[in-house]
């Protein structure tokens, strides 16, 4: 990995009663070594991207390391030419990733872990139900052979589903996958939950599986969405073509991009008819924000965040 920033994507299941205490000596470390991005602290556990020199990103690992209950952390790395990340933050929450279904630990009860090198006899077996946990824009982009698309939203929304599709007397079999392990991971807790019996997730994530297995033998097919400026990377690891949208968050292709209704940081065609005129009025002045900051080299708001369409 010649390039000059480390992107490192992390993340663990592991009771941490005094997360509180931990943020602000994490983020002391961070800024030390220059790392930007967002780490996630919670009861049950750490999450986030990061990203930063070679030396930057050995030290923070290091100093996660040091505690006892992180020791055996693992982390994915992919190579970025510049900061993906304009700021530093560690956040405290009620959890490293939203369900929302209070009595889901993964601490206490797990799925079956698959090493990207066996992935694909998994998903090959035609007994087995393979479930992409990711939203509905994220799996446009990429997915796997033969997987099923929930076409969620957000997260949470993945119990509901998984309540009104599927059957454990019927379902003997489920494999799940997702970004960076994490998501499918904590589904994996949940469907074993509701009496699913031989539940498997994929260890490390797409993400691990693009690093490790040849690209001649892959069953992934398209870009893996990253949440960070890259927006997307491909089996190489490599940025891809993608670009994003600002206003709603969506991947815009080069396809996208040739349209009428593509005006950077404002709209595209995946939000264009959802923009009432106002809130496409505060898009616009956004991105004379962004563009302001660009030219002063200094960090700036990402964009107009459409969630904000439902409280107008």
């Amino acid at each position: 990995m010649n390039a000059p920033i480390v992107v490192a994507a992390l993340y663990k299941f592991v009771t941490l009663p005094d997360y509180q205490d931990l943020r602000a000596p994490l983020l002391e470390v961070m800024t030390e070594n220059d790392i930007k991005g967002t780490l996630l602290l919670a009861e049950e556990g750490i999450n986030g991207t990061i990203s930063g020199t070679r030396e930057g990103i050995n030290a923070l690992i290091a100093w996660l390391k040091r505690d006892e209950r992180l020791s055996d952390l693992e982390h994915k790395e992919s190579p970025a030419d510049e900061q993906p990340f304009y700021r530093t933050k560690v956040k405290l929450k009620k959890e490293i990733v939203t369900m929302g279904v209070p009595q889901i630990d993964p601490n206490r009860q797990v799925g079956t872990y698959v090493d990207p090198n066996a992935w694909n006899d998994v998903i090959s077996d035609p007994e087995v139900l393979v479930i992409d946990t990711r939203n509905d824009y994220e799996v446009a982009i990429g997915s796997f052979d033969g997987a099923v698309d929930p076409k969620t939203k957000t997260f949470r929304e993945f119990p509901e589903y998984v309540k009104n599709h599927y059957d454990p007397e019927k379902h003997k079999k489920v494999a799940m996958f997702c970004t960076g392990g994490i998501r499918c991971e904590k589904a994996s807790s949940y469907m074993l939950s509701q009496g699913f019996e031989e539940v498997y997730h994929l260890k490390g994530g797409i993400l691990k599986y693009l690093e490790e297995v040849p690209s001649e033998e892959s069953k992934w097919h398209g870009d893996c969405f990253v949440f960070d400026n890259r927006v997307t990377v491909k089996h190489d690891l490599s940025e891809g073509e993608f670009e994003q949208c600002h206003a709603c968050r969506h991947p815009v292709s080069v396809e996208d991009m040739q349209s009428d209704r593509y005006l950077p940081g404002i709209s595209c065609p995946h939000c264009w008819e959802a923009l009432p005129e106002k809130t496409r009025e505060r898009a616009i002045e956004r991105q004379k924000q962004i563009e302001l900051a660009k030219t002063r080299n200094q960090p700036h708001p990402i964009g107009f965040d459409q969630r904000q369409l439902k409280q107008e």
